[in-house]
């Protein structure tokens, strides 16, 4: 008979080189309701809302998301438009005093990552020198019992957990991208849930 696991492993490892060489997606949709003095001035604090909603989304998986709050709350809305490469819009409403809409950014991430560094914001964001690794979010109900399950994975797979983040029971965790495949076909045997977000893999027990 043949050996699932070990047919699923090649196949993770035929993909791997594609699955490193390309680029994490740092976009997010952010949906928006406001209301103010006039149509223009609702339009302007949306987009703002959005812009801010889209940042802590997006860089809150490459970074300390405690530093990045503390920054945006005192960061100009000029500075934060400077880090959106692209936006587009669906859905958009508005009356003479109400803007909605459904508004999708794309953070530029040479911008997002020199803005970090610049205002100390601890940060993992992948800047195409270190490597190619995953970001791991990891969520645990019994932190101990999950943490020392999580190692012994790894250890047997042969893939380096490398710690850059732990609050309470959640952890952030980079991987090296080609062990991607093994390590999340070994922690869905081991009864972890596990989903893609961005790039971003984030298992749950």
């Amino acid at each position: 008979m043949f050996d699932v696991k070990k047919i699923l492993v090649a196949l993770c490892v035929v993909a791997a080189p594609v699955m490193a060489r390309a680029a994490i997606d740092l976009s997010s949709m952010a949906s928006v309701n406001v209301t103010s003095d006039t149509a223009a001035a609702a339009k302007d604090m949306a987009f703002d809302e959005a812009r801010r909603q889209i940042i802590t989304d997006v860089l809150g998986q490459y970074s300390i998301p405690d530093q990045l709050a503390d920054v945006l709350k005192i960061s100009k809305s000029s500075d934060l438009t400077n880090l959106i490469a692209s936006s587009s819009i669906d859905g958009e409403q508005q009356s003479d005093t109400t803007y909605s809409a459904n508004i999708t950014m794309t953070i530029d991430a040479d911008a997002a990552r020199a803005w970090m560094m610049e205002n100390n914001i601890q940060n993992w964001l992948p800047d195409g020198k270190s490597g190619d690794k995953t970001v791991v979010q990891v969520v645990m109900s019994d932190k101990l019992a999950g943490w020392i399950e999580l190692n012994a994975i790894a250890r047997a797979e042969g893939v380096d957990l490398e710690t850059k983040y732990i609050n309470g029971n959640r952890v952030t965790l980079e991987i090296p991208a080609s062990s991607r495949g093994a390590f999340t076909i070994a922690i869905r045997e081991a009864g972890w849930r596990y989903a893609d977000q961005n790039g971003v893999l984030h298992i749950i027990k």
